[in-house]
């Protein structure tokens, strides 16, 4: 039950109402049951390892109710983009025959991911079909991305991009990757060429992860100290360096 206490304002006891509606329908959705494609170029195996297993997160690490709805506003973002790629005489695919997402299923369904959707054909100087992967960013880490590029600013984002490349068959040509800016609306885009060696290096990883999980061996950790910036920010962080079961 919600603790209403009479220090708390009408907007802050609204928002604590929708925010626990969004957690209860979060709670309610169903746990995937494979590791994740998207997530393969995380820093830390380990990390993958707990996310494969369906470890439990440490308790100060769910999801609040403000970032499922930045979550949402992602999706919402993403939802939008397909209709202004249209609009702007992109033919772009998001979906197969049967009605749903674009997708792949290896290792006897140990490792599967979905797409943001394909080109497969449009304005001219573009190289068809083409993976297409799109983001919404707030402003510092889309000016980062606009700044970087993709390899440099997140490599979880471009390992996504080659292990989809590889297992849909779309490695002929580049990937389209658009993120948009959730603050200014700004529209970044970049031509992503397929990376064989990334895609190698993140299938092999999720081999590893997936037989050392599945045998029971805890993988090392990336990090010497429980204090770097990426375990602390781990949702595993007590239950990788405290030692819980």
């Amino acid at each position: 039950m919600l603790d209403f206490n009479s220090t708390t304002t009408f907007s802050e006891r609204f928002e604590a109402l929708i925010d626990a509606g969004l957690q209860a329908r979060e709670q309610q959705q169903a746990r995937r049951q494979y590791l994740g494609a998207s997530r393969l170029g995380v820093a830390c195996e380990r990390q993958l390892q707990y996310e494969y297993a369906q470890a439990p997160v440490d308790p100060d690490k769910g999801f609040s109710g403000r970032i499922l709805r930045i979550f949402e506003r992602g999706h919402r973002l993403e939802d939008a983009m397909v209709g202004w790629l249209r609009a702007a005489g992109f033919i772009l695919k998001t979906e197969g025959k049967d009605g749903q997402q674009f997708g792949f299923s290896v290792a006897d369904g140990k490792l599967q991911g979905h797409c943001d959707g394909v080109f497969v054909g449009g304005p001219e100087g573009f190289a068809y079909p083409a993976l297409w992967e799109c983001k919404a960013l707030g402003s510092k880490s889309w000016n980062d991305l606009a700044k970087k590029g993709l390899a440099a600013s997140k490599p979880v984002y471009a390992a996504q991009v080659a292990i989809y490349q590889t297992y849909l068959g779309l490695h002929d040509n580049p990937a389209i990757f658009t993120a948009v800016n959730a603050d200014s609306m700004e529209i970044y885009t970049e031509l992503v060429p397929f990376d064989a060696a990334l895609a190698q290096k993140m299938s092999d990883r999720a081999v590893r992860v997936i037989q050392a999980t599945e045998a029971g061996e805890l993988l090392p950790r990336s990090f010497a100290q429980a204090d770097h910036f990426e375990c602390r920010f781990c949702a595993y962080a007590q239950r990788c360096w405290g030692g819980v079961a």
